[in-house]
């Protein structure tokens, strides 16, 4: 049973990475066993928007516990988003949507990153933060996209 409790989180936390395409990374402790503490640096492209992609900065948790899987990372996190290309929309967005998420831990914590359209200023609005089962983090970031006013953002 245990096995294929830790089998389906694995394998939970492979899927969440489906999205994110690592840019980079720096090293911020140096860890005698295991991987380094570090700075990691990754792309999403908004899968509902063409020509946004978001860039998250996170702490990836090294040593031993982080190079098994079982460490779980801090909740601090950075974004910003840009657009990267022609913008469009094939289907209309919700108001508000989670677009990405994480795991960073082997349980229940997670990297979420939400969609909120400003159509007062048709702009895209993209929050990054963490959640916990039992407590989350204040810790956020936030950035937006402006989409050119002859674009009208669809909602639904």
């Amino acid at each position: 049973m245990t096995t294929v409790l830790v089998t389906a989180f694995a394998f939970t936390c492979i899927s969440d990475f489906a999205h994110a395409q690592k840019i980079g990374s720096v090293d911020t402790v140096f860890k005698f066993i295991g991987p380094d503490h570090k700075i990691v640096v990754e792309a999403y492209d908004d899968p509902k928007v063409k020509g946004v992609t978001c860039y998250v900065s996170r702490a990836k948790t090294g040593g031993i516990k982080g190079g098994l899987g079982l460490a779980e990372d801090k909740a601090e996190a950075s974004i910003s988003c840009h657009q990267v290309g022609p913008i469009s929309f094939d289907k209309p967005l919700n108001q508000q949507e989670e677009v990405f998420n994480q795991s960073l831990s082997i349980l229940f914590k997670k990297l979420r990153i939400v969609r909120m359209v400003d159509m007062q200023r048709n702009s895209l609005v993209y929050l990054t933060y963490s959640d916990k089962l039992i407590e989350g983090s204040p810790q956020n970031s936030v950035t937006a996209v402006p989409v050119d006013r002859k674009i009208t953002i669809p909602i639904k």
